[in-house]
């Protein structure tokens, strides 16, 4: 019978299981207090699930002596969608055209257009969140930040540190990505001056000049995107933590072809190399926003870094590793990512 539903459960994916993505041994089975069975789904076969948007399957098994068959069913996974984020989509929609399309590259395989349009809509009620809450940042206190955000996974980055190599912290721009970093640094103060961000400029120069204000007040370094290679090697050598923001294009000069949710996308390839020569462990880290207002900083266990072959090899096959990582974190919460920014620009597009 567990065979029969674990079976039942890869017919839900034919495309996925076709390709390898998942097999039968990423669903598990555990029964309740009442013997009913449920299905505990692998890293790989909870970000398939999330993928179609799928919150959880039940499985309802028969038997006999000598054969067992089961049914496997899902629960879809909903989105409430604030009247603002439908009357921006429709009103006020910014960049809309690559919204669309960043959501149907991602999606399109898998979900109808109506629910691709509910993210993209939920997508603009997250930023009208995300300003508000930046706003709201600028008068809270010690006591509300620590209220505001909840850190989990800590003991991951603890451990990765206590390694004595340095850390790379692999993010991007979940969530509330400004609030949820100035806000959790309250909680964990003995950070300050340990932590250093790797970023480009915003625009305009008068909002940059803010962020980075709120950055240093909280205790972050921030370091220029280009010509910091040196500063990075001696604060890695310091043991101290390198934040580096892996979600945005690069140009050819930067970056790889590496695939990102199955299409090519040109990717920093910086990450790979100081984690190849440094032996610094890479630490997924994210954030997102709860239904009750408040957040949630999540430090993961470290990317397996791929370390022996050809260093043209690693550097790909490491690469590929990151944009997977980023790819579970966006579908646990895809309507909190931004989805407007050109990630699959071609690199002739650069200028």
């Amino acid at each position: 019978a567990r065979f029969a539903a674990k079976e039942a459960c890869c017919k839900l994916f034919p495309k996925e299981i076709c390709l390898g993505t998942i097999e039968p041994h990423d669903f598990a089975l555990s029964r309740d207090g009442y013997g009913q069975p449920h299905v505990v789904p692998s890293e790989r076969a909870r970000a398939v699930m999330n993928r179609h948007r799928v919150a959880s399957i039940s499985v309802s098994t028969t038997h006999t002596d000598a054969s067992a068959t089961a049914v496997a069913t899902v629960e879809p996974a909903t989105m409430a969608v604030p009247w603002y984020g439908k009357l921006i989509y429709h009103v006020l929609p910014l960049r809309r055209r690559v919204v669309m399309e960043n959501l149907r590259r991602v999606y399109g395989d898998t979900l109808a257009e109506k629910r691709i349009v509910e993210i993209a809509q939920a997508f603009y009620a997250h930023l009208v969140k995300f300003l508000g809450e930046f706003v709201r940042l600028a008068f809270m206190g010690d006591e509300g930040k620590r209220k505001l955000v909840r850190i989990e996974g800590l003991e991951n980055l603890v451990a990765a540190r206590d390694q004595g190599k340095g850390v790379l912290l692999l993010a991007g721009h979940f969530g509330n990505w400004e609030v949820s970093t100035v806000a959790g640094m309250s909680q964990f103060k003995q950070y300050r001056g340990h932590l250093h961000f790797i970023r480009r400029p915003l625009k305009p120069q008068w909002f940059n000049d803010l962020v980075m204000r709120r950055f240093q007040k909280a205790g972050f370094g921030t370091l220029e995107k280009s010509g910091s290679l040196d500063e990075i090697l001696a604060l890695l050598e310091e043991n101290r933590i390198v934040v580096s923001i892996f979600d945005q294009f690069t140009v050819r000069k930067y970056g790889i072809q590496s695939e990102f949710f199955g299409h090519p996308a040109h990717t920093f390839k910086s990450l790979a190399v100081l984690a190849q020569f440094t032996g610094a462990p890479v630490v997924p880290s994210s954030s997102w926003r709860e239904p009750d207002g408040t957040h949630v900083l999540l430090f993961e266990p470290p990317v397996e870094v791929l370390t022996e072959g050809r260093t043209k090899d690693i550097l790909s096959k490491n690469t590929k590793r990151f944009n997977e990582a980023l790819e579970r974190i966006i579908l646990r919460h895809p309507e909190q990512w931004i989805w407007m920014h050109k990630r699959w620009k071609k690199v002739r597009e650069e200028r």
